[in-house]
């Protein structure tokens, strides 16, 4: 009979290589298939040496990847509240045209999650739509302004107040020459498909389109920063690409440098009148040098005042830093987005490309005063992160947003008009509102819009009344697919955020109102909005009830 020998391992060796059952769960197994041949092998013939069984165990650790940690980063205030008309008549709050809101929570849908609450930024999803709105047609001002009243479907008795605001549009062609530092990420972080490869993706769309008087500069940057391409001319296509073709990750973040150095060479490069900016492409992970939040969106924001702009261009998932990467947008009077796809790339830098280059208007900023005498209570939706006061509004020293050409922006406010029920009981105490002068009966509320002008230090204003519907506010389903659209999206933001002001508007009830409303859609992102609609509906209903 031929024997068998058995190896008996010592205890804490055996565990150490199977784990605990919670361990067995929640990591890979330890053993590749190879080293599980070579345990099986040491039970038959002649007792396993040590050389061996050492050998084992590395491989087994070789075969060994520990789970990732999610360390994404988010910050959103909470919703704005119910003001009281007769209490605060007056809402400031500076204009937004990001869109990276949307396309990070798009990104966590399509990998089969809803999107944690602070990643949804209802403003960022109801302005990643262009919306036909009408043009200005005069040159007093950069942009066209245009109301549009509804019932509610979130509240019985509330009506819906939309602003749109349409810029000025230009062509490629007429746009002045651009100044672009490309200033890329190429640290071990942004190893992963949907990081550096993309963003290279996303850099090669941009460069097919540089013109001659165009000049890209690429700074690369990881445990240090390089100068890869000096500033070199749009006609060279061949030579820029070849530099982006060639980038590679590894090594450690050290992103303040490089954004200083980025500074550096785009004011090298200045082109007075022209079009001067840095595109930030990172997952936003700094790791070395300045990676205090503060002292960094500080940093940007000091050098804004030189007339360099800084546009952000969010990759990845797991590490993501969305917080500084939006807020750093804003310092930097430039805009932020989410690049999820090479489609959303297109979108952004193809599509949309005068409008994400070629500002017609800076620091633009809203104030809406209500009527006391027509509304009695207010809520601004979304725009949390924007809200200025009062002052801010006349004070040219206060940086708000800029518009693109082409831009639309869309805001939404969700009112009570005198008389009906609102989300707040009427006061005891509270004295009536004092009469204003003049016949202001038919005026919901005034809209004052005021910006400067590219290139000028000093403000202009424009103002709109905004009247109460004659013949009272129609349904939702009686006015333009715009108005429709935008609600639906809204909805879809208000659901992901938990449903606090949804009232009884359902998942089903925005899908059904987004379908009614896709309109003209050349590109598919409305019919892609429906989509991601009816995924948060199915996410939504394998999740727990709220106890």
């Amino acid at each position: 009979m031929t024997k068998q020998w058995y190896v008996l391992l010592p205890v804490a060796a055996v565990l150490a290589a199977c784990g605990t059952p919670h361990q067995q769960q929640q990591q890979q197994p330890l053993m590749a298939p190879k080293a599980k041949m070579d345990v099986m092998q040491m039970r038959v013939g002649a007792p396993a040496p040590a050389a061996a069984m050492q050998l084992t165990v590395e491989r087994s650790r070789e075969s060994y990847t520990p789970p990732v940690a999610n360390t994404e980063k988010y910050s959103k205030p909470e919703q704005n509240p119910v003001h009281v008309v007769a209490q605060q008549p007056i809402s400031t709050f500076s204009i937004d045209v990001d869109t990276g809101s949307y396309s990070n929570v798009r990104r966590y849908l399509n990998n089969g999650s809803l999107p944690p609450v602070e990643a949804v930024r209802i403003e960022e999803l109801v302005n990643y739509f262009p919306y036909d709105y009408p043009p200005p047609q005069s040159a007093q001002h950069p942009f066209a302004v245009g109301v549009e009243v509804a019932q509610s479907p979130w509240k019985t008795d509330a009506q819906l107040v939309k602003i749109g605001i349409k810029a000025v549009d230009k062509t490629l062609g007429s746009l002045p020459p651009a100044n672009l530092v490309f200033l890329v990420d190429i640290s071990g972080s942004m190893s992963a498909s949907n990081k550096l490869p993309l963003v290279k993706q996303t850099l090669r769309l941009l460069t097919r389109q540089m013109r001659p008087q165009d000049r890209i500069t690429i700074i690369t940057y990881a445990s240090g920063e390089e100068l890869a391409l000096p500033a070199t001319s749009g006609a060279d296509k061949e030579q820029i690409l070849s530099v982006i073709n060639r980038l590679q990750a590894g090594g450690s973040t050290n992103g303040s440098d490089a954004i200083q150095m980025a500074y550096r060479e785009a004011q090298k490069n200045y082109i007075a009148n022209g079009i001067n900016r840095i595109l930030l492409a990172t997952d936003g992970d700094f790791n070395v040098g300045i990676t205090d939040f503060k002292t960094l969106k500080g940093m940007v924001a000091e050098k804004r005042a030189a007339g360099i702009s800084l546009t952000t261009l969010g990759f990845g998932v797991g590490n993501y830093n969305e917080h500084l990467m939006e807020q750093l947008a804003d310092a930097g009077d430039g805009t932020y987005s989410y690049i999820d796809t090479e489609r959303e790339a297109r979108k952004v830098l193809q599509e949309q490309l005068t409008s994400s280059l070629a500002t017609v208007a800076n620091d633009v900023k809203l104030q809406v005063e209500f009527n006391p005498k027509t509304v009695s209570q207010y809520r601004l939706v979304g725009y949390e992160n924007r809200l200025l006061r009062a002052e801010d509004f006349n004070n040219d020293n206060v940086d708000a947003g800029d518009i693109g050409a082409g831009h639309t922006v869309t805001a939404l406010y969700e009112i009570i008009p005198v008389g009906k029920t609102g989300w707040l009981n009427s006061s005891r105490y509270q004295a009536q509102p004092a009469q204003t002068a003049g016949d202001f009966s038919q005026e919901y509320a005034y809209l004052n819009i005021r910006y400067k002008p590219v290139g000028k230090k000093a403000s202009t204003q424009m103002s709109v009344p905004i009247n109460a519907p004659a013949q009272g506010a129609p349904a939702l389903s009686q006015t333009s697919n715009d108005m429709r659209f935008a609600t639906a999206v809204a909805s879809y933001g208000e659901l992901l955020s938990g449903g606090k002001y949804a009232g009884r508007f359902s998942w089903n009830d925005t899908i059904a109102l987004a379908k009614s409303a896709v309109g003209s859609d050349p590109h598919g992102l409305r019919a892609e909005f429906v989509e991601l609609v009816e995924t948060a509906n199915s996410l939504s209903s394998k999740q727990p009830a709220k106890q």
